[in-house]
């Protein structure tokens, strides 16, 4: 499983946030954790699977979602 956290554009309504996840459920995500301090999510991906958030109109950043650490 491949998993992102997309983050929407700061002017993106919940209209357009909502589309955004529509976009990867389509596409054959599986919306996780949704953040209230940002406009946005995680999403899962089966492996090997292409999407194209990266290309949505109200997406502003796709990354992939890894652990991290402070030393």
């Amino acid at each position: 499983m491949s998993s992102y956290i997309i983050t929407c554009k700061p002017t993106a309504t919940d209209d357009e946030v909502q589309a955004v996840k529509d976009h990867a459920q389509k596409q054959g995500g599986t919306i996780g954790h949704e953040y209230s301090l940002i406009k946005g999510f995680a999403v899962t991906f089966p492996k090997d699977t292409v999407h194209s958030l990266d290309t949505h109109p109200h997406v502003d950043n796709v990354e992939a979602d890894k652990e991290v650490t402070t030393q």
